[in-house]
């Protein structure tokens, strides 16, 4: 380390003392010590911040995903459509399934089945009907399945 570097080191840590000395006059203060606290402190703060950006780029990811499956919706309800008509064929059945794996591997869920408990936070009702058989409200009939990604609802079930 050259002079003019210990030099600049010593001027640049003489005001973080005076600040801690003019704090506590009557008590004695280590410089050691209070530039010791000052690290630790800048330190955690650094990890924080690093933690809080992670966190943040996830969210943003996971987000960005789930948009463009929101947008890809539509095309798999075409499909469901096309294979409950047995119009899925050839290559076409091809593309539909690789759609499907490609949707599956992301991380996609599909769900809403018939006769599992209605929960107003993942399905939507759109029909009602009274049977003295069930005891709980239950998805009778699915009018169009719903999907999520990573436990977010990208589309409620419509019952």
């Amino acid at each position: 380390m050259s002079n003019e570097t210990t030099e600049e080191v010593v001027e640049e840590t003489t005001p973080v003392v005076d600040e801690v000395v003019e704090a506590a006059p009557d008590q004695e203060i280590d410089p050691v010590a209070a530039l010791t606290s000052d690290l630790q402190r800048l330190q955690a703060e650094y990890a924080n911040y690093r933690k809080r950006v992670e966190r943040d780029r996830t969210v943003a990811h996971e987000l960005a995903i789930g948009s463009v499956l929101t947008e890809l919706l539509a095309t798999l309800d075409d499909i469901d459509r096309a294979a409950d008509h047995n119009e899925l064929s050839g290559g076409f059945k091809a593309v539909a399934d690789q759609l499907a794996a490609i949707t599956n591997r992301i991380g996609l869920e599909k769900y809403g089945t018939e006769g599992e408990p209605f929960d107003p936070q993942i399905h939507e009702a759109l029909l009602h009907d009274t049977s003295s058989d069930v005891a709980v409200a239950t998805a009778s009939k699915i009018l169009q399945p719903g999907y999520k990604y990573k436990e977010r609802i990208l589309r409620p079930a419509r019952v």
